[in-house]
């Protein structure tokens, strides 16, 4: 990277939710580096997103149809001519420093082909029960700053424009892999890092069922696009004690057939399970106290149980297509 001072353009795809863009885009006006232009990508929306956006100065662009982020920052890209792209989510708010931070690690380290950000634990707007959660799991579990990790998050994450043109756009076929398979893709030139100097806030679900929703939706999803030499939820423990939950629902039945003994099994299961992801647990009690903490707890539990059941439903989806696909093949082939 030659210049001295480069340009950085920040990319966030936007779908309606005009009032946390707003946020977004003051907390970019707030950069302690100054040399940035804003690429906003209106997704289709119906709410005044790209009014809003134009007003505070960024430059609107909109897809010919709703397709999610990845079309966007694809198409924010296209349109960017900074030496260093920044795609950030509409409905983060990065800390005063982050772009600065960014640009200095990827001025300090030219093997780095992306770095990718964290999110504090702390909720943007929302500050319900739920969203509270959310913030202290997704801080601890997706983007952790406590421990190394080769994941990346395109919700936070810096590029630098040159890379990004070797590398070749996030893959727009992908729906809920998409960062991992673009780790992937980088790794075989060059390092990528996850850094707790590029930081922001996220606007997180405010009620559990929401929260459930969308880890089934996307649990579900990436056991479909998983690839091997993946770790099936990021982690090999949380994957195990996610199994050991959805054991433990068969195993109610255990006293039926095995009397006192087997009253033990499921309890025992949901206990290993919590042994597996305690650090998570001590995180929210020592964060929030015994009160939020029990409510975390169970939360926590439901989520990962959750995220197990729709892995399961997804290995069962690419089993049963795959079954499909040599039969459609073998008809073929006779024919």
């Amino acid at each position: 990277m030659s210049r001295e001072h480069p340009l950085v353009s920040i990319v966030i795809p936007s779908y309606n939710r005009s009032d946390v863009l707003r946020l977004c885009l003051e907390a970019v006006k707030e950069q302690t580096y100054p040399h940035v232009e804003v690429i906003v990508v209106d997704d289709c929306g119906t709410e005044d997103a790209a009014r809003v956006a134009a007003s505070m100065g960024a430059t609107v662009v909109r897809t010919e149809s709703n397709g999610g982020p990845t079309p966007a920052r694809n198409l924010g890209a296209a349109h960017a001519a900074g030496d260093i792209l920044l795609f950030v989510d509409a409905d983060i708010a990065l800390d005063p420093d982050a772009v600065e931070n960014a640009v200095r690690i990827l001025r300090a380290e030219p093997s780095i082909g992306a770095l990718g950000g964290i999110l504090r634990p702390e909720s943007l707007v929302s500050q319900s029960l739920a969203s509270q959660y959310r913030a202290l799991q997704m801080y601890r579990w997706w983007m952790p700053a406590h421990r190394p990790t080769l994941e990346l998050h395109a919700a936070v994450l810096a590029v630098p424009a040159k890379v990004f043109a070797e590398i070749g756009p996030f893959d727009p076929r992908l729906r809920e892999t998409v960062s991992s398979d673009y780790r992937v893709r980088v790794k075989r030139s060059y390092e990528v890092r996850l850094t707790d100097a590029v930081r922001g806030r996220k606007d997180h679900d405010a009620t559990v069922p929401t929260i459930l929703r969308k880890v089934l939706r996307r649990s579900r999803i990436s056991a479909m696009d998983w690839r091997k030499g993946e770790t099936p939820g990021d982690s090999v423990p949380r994957a195990i004690g996610g199994v050991l939950l959805l054991a433990a629902v068969p195993a109610l039945a255990l006293p039926v057939v095995a009397g006192r003994a087997g009253a033990l099994v499921s309890p025992a299961l949901v206990a290993a399970a919590v042994a597996l992801d305690a650090d998570t647990h001590r995180f929210a009690y020592a964060q929030r106290g015994v009160p939020f903490g029990l409510y975390f707890s169970g939360v926590h539990l439901a989520v990962t149980f959750t995220g197990a059941l729709g892995g399961a439903l997804g290995v069962l989806q690419r089993f049963a297509l795959s079954r499909l696909e040599k039969r459609a093949r073998l008809l073929a082939f006779q024919e």
